[in-house]
């Protein structure tokens, strides 16, 4: 009874998802800047694809927002949304306009909500393979 009663006090309940809102960033700077992507089809494709609760590709509902800034594409979800599907329908998208073998998906170091794509690190690989 304890335990239950100090779970409470915290604000949660004991075992279940903590309910508000989730918001998921992925930063393209490097690439819009470079005008290898637009930063308008990302948010359209992501609009398009996204699956709330099982339901059908494109049926956001009221639960899941997607915009977007100059470089900049937010997903805000009023429920449990994972940012593991936002990265997997990000590479989805990388792959459909064939620029996967330059760019990748990576988490942020300052904020773990915020995907950034970067670019592969090839002047490294140059190197190597002159010697």
């Amino acid at each position: 009874m304890a335990r239950g009663a100090a779970a409470a006090a915290k604000g949660g309940a004991a075992g279940g998802k903590k309910k508000g809102s989730v918001t998921f960033v992925i930063d393209c700077a490097k690439p819009v800047e470079d005008k290898i992507m637009e930063i308008a089809s990302l948010e359209k494709f992501l609009q398009e694809r996204i699956k709330v609760a099982g339901g059908k590709a494109g049926n956001l509902g009221e639960g899941v927002t997607v915009s977007r800034d100059k470089t900049k594409v937010t997903v805000t979800s009023e429920g449990p949304f994972s940012k593991r599907y936002l990265k997997y329908l990000t590479k989805k998208y990388l792959k459909k306009h064939n620029v996967r073998d330059w760019l990748r998906v990576i988490a942020s170091n300052k904020d773990r909500s915020v995907y950034e794509l970067r670019y592969f690190n090839i002047a490294e690989n140059e190197g190597e393979e002159e010697d």
